[in-house]
């Protein structure tokens, strides 16, 4: 069944569970945070759906978008003197958008579809903690060539195999495309597989080029993207 969901086009890729700051200034986004804030939007949620490289500053149409996106809940909104706000988010649901609204709304309205995972196939628990085991190695080999120990967590033993990975890769600095990769991955242990694949990757090239990149702490601070 087809909703329809305001829309945060951003040069980024949110994947459910993952936290997003961001500082709104844009007056269009100000409106849209307004009616998340005061309830005007039911479940306070919205869209982050990665934008296309383009030479267009609009969006207008859905070529210029991704077709996945990930809901965002709002969980934080703090409102500046002069109306900008700095809210917190966490990824919730994948969407496919199947259609683009420019003009009922001050903002982007879409009309999507719900992307659940696919059914898994029977599969031996021992295969499926090797897989968790070895995506875990490869976050945790990723970390260590990154970022001092206390820079960085082990995401819970008793999280949902269905979760792992994108808990794994929620605060590692993986390319848009990457990331774009493992929110469109709708087999869970193909994810957990993928995650590790890049996670090893990205290890190997910080080890090899001696460069670290800028502590998960540093993400506290809301980031302006619109």
């Amino acid at each position: 069944m087809a909703d329809s969901l305001p829309l945060f086009p951003l040069q980024a890729v949110l994947l459910p569970g993952a936290n997003l700051p961001l500082h709104i200034f844009e007056p269009r986004y100000r409106q849209l945070t307004l009616d998340l804030v005061t309830g005007t939007l039911p479940d306070r949620r919205f869209g982050v759906v990665a934008l296309r490289p383009s030479m267009d500053n609009e969006v207008t149409d859905l070529g210029q978008l991704r077709a996945i996106g990930c809901s965002a809940a709002l969980r934080e909104a703090k409102r500046l003197p002069d109306g900008r706000f700095d809210i917190v988010t966490t990824g919730d649901r994948r969407f496919r958008l199947l259609d683009l609204d420019t003009t009922s709304a001050p903002y982007l309205m879409g009309t999507v579809e719900w992307v659940p995972d696919a059914d898994q196939p029977m599969t031996a628990a021992d295969a499926v903690s090797m897989l968790a085991k070895a995506a875990r190695s490869a976050h945790r080999r990723y970390c260590t060539a990154a970022w001092q120990r206390e820079d960085w967590n082990e995401p819970d033993e008793d999280i949902d195999a269905c979760e792992l990975a994108h808990a794994l890769a929620a605060d590692c600095l993986l390319s848009l495309d990457d990331r774009q990769r493992l929110l469109e991955e709708t087999r869970p242990l193909h994810r957990l597989r993928m995650v590790g694949q890049l996670l090893n990757r990205e290890a190997g090239i910080l080890s090899a080029l001696r460069a670290v990149p800028a502590p998960p702490t540093e993400f506290g601070t809301p980031i302006s993207l619109n």
